[in-house]
C-alpha cells in the first residue's frame, strides 16, 4: 500500500511566468571602476538653493568695487564739493566712502606707486562743509564777508621729481564796473611715502598766476612768513595723509584731521 504521505511539491512548479523574471547580468549595471557611484548626499545638494558664499565667481569683487564706487561717486555729486554738504549729507559720503574701502582693501603704494601719478581733479571734500577754504585747517571764509568764488581744485602728482602741487582756482571780487580777477593758486610741496598708504607733504612755496584777461601777467610767488615769526597755531602747508582706495581713475584720502577727500583722475 502506497505512503499516505509525501513531501510538498515545490512551489517552483506553481510559479506563474508572469512572476518568473529571469535574472539581469549585474555586471553589466555596476559602474565602471573609473566612474564611481554617484553619492545621494551630493545630488540632493545640488538642487538645493545655494547660499551666497556657496560660489566664488571671478567677476564679484571688481562687480562689487564698481557698484561702491558709483555708490559714492552719487552720494558726493551736487555737493558743490562738499561746500553744500550738511551733516546727513556728510554721514552718507562717510558711509559709502568705507563701503568702497573695505572692498578696494589695504592700498600698498610700494607697489602701485605708479597709480599716483598724474593731475587729480577733487569732486569732494568734508572739511569744505566747514565753508572755509582751509578747510579743517585755519583758511580764509567763503561767502558773503569775502567776494571769494572757489573754482576747481586739483593735486598734480610727480613719482619722479616728489613734487606734489595743490592746485586752487579762485574768483576775486571786483569793485564795479571792473570784472572779478580770475587767479590760480599754486602751493608747491615735495612728498615722501610713510609705510604702505601714508603720504607726507612738505611744503616749499606759494605761486599765484593771473588767469582771463589778465592771463598774460608773470606768476608771482607769495613771499613765506619766517618761522620766527610765524604763530604756533598756524598751519605750514604741510602735513600727512593716507591713501583708503586707488585706482587708475579714482583716489579716496584720509587727512589727519579726519578729512575725507574724493578725487577722480582729470
Amino acid at each position: 500500500m502506497a505512503s499516505l504521505t509525501h513531501s510538498p511539491p515545490s512551489l517552483s512548479h506553481f510559479s506563474s511566468p508572469s512572476l518568473h523574471r529571469p535574472r539581469r547580468n549585474l555586471h553589466l549595471l555596476a559602474p565602471k571602476p573609473s566612474q564611481p557611484r554617484p553619492s545621494l548626499v551630493i545630488s540632493s545638494v545640488g538642487v538645493a538653493d545655494p547660499s551666497p558664499s556657496s560660489f566664488s565667481y571671478a567677476g564679484d569683487t571688481s562687480d562689487s568695487i564698481s557698484s561702491f564706487k558709483l555708490n559714492l561717486l552719487s552720494a558726493v555729486s551736487g555737493l558743490n564739493r562738499g561746500l553744500a554738504a550738511n551733516e546727513d549729507d556728510l554721514r552718507k559720503a562717510d558711509d559709502a566712502a568705507k563701503e568702497l574701502e573695505a572692498a578696494g582693501g589695504v592700498v600698498d603704494l610700494s607697489v602701485g606707486l605708479d597709480r599716483l601719478q598724474g593731475r587729480w581733479k577733487l569732486i569732494y571734500s568734508s572739511a569744505f562743509s566747514s565753508r572755509t577754504l582751509g578747510g579743517s585747517r585755519p583758511g580764509p571764509p567763503i561767502g558773503r564777508l569775502l567776494p571769494i568764488t572757489l573754482g576747481q581744485v586739483f593735486q598734480r602728482i610727480d613719482i619722479l621729481s616728489k613734487d606734489f602741487d595743490n592746485i586752487v582756482e579762485l574768483q576775486l571780487g571786483a569793485p564795479w564796473p571792473l570784472p572779478p580777477l580770475e587767479v590760480t593758486a599754486t602751493l608747491a610741496h615735495k612728498f615722501e611715502i610713510i609705510g604702505s598708504s601714508k603720504i607726507k607733504i612738505i611744503f616749499e612755496k606759494t605761486t599765484v598766476k593771473t588767469a582771463g584777461n589778465l592771463s598774460q601777467l608773470p606768476p608771482l610767488e607769495v613771499p613765506r612768513i619766517p618761522d620766527a615769526l610765524r604763530p604756533p597755531s598756524n598751519n605750514t602747508g604741510s602735513g600727512e595723509f593716507e591713501v583708503t582706495y586707488l585706482d587708475a581713475d579714482t583716489r579716496v584720502t584720509r587727512g589727519d584731521r579726519g578729512e575725507l577727500r574724493v578725487f577722480v583722475i582729470s
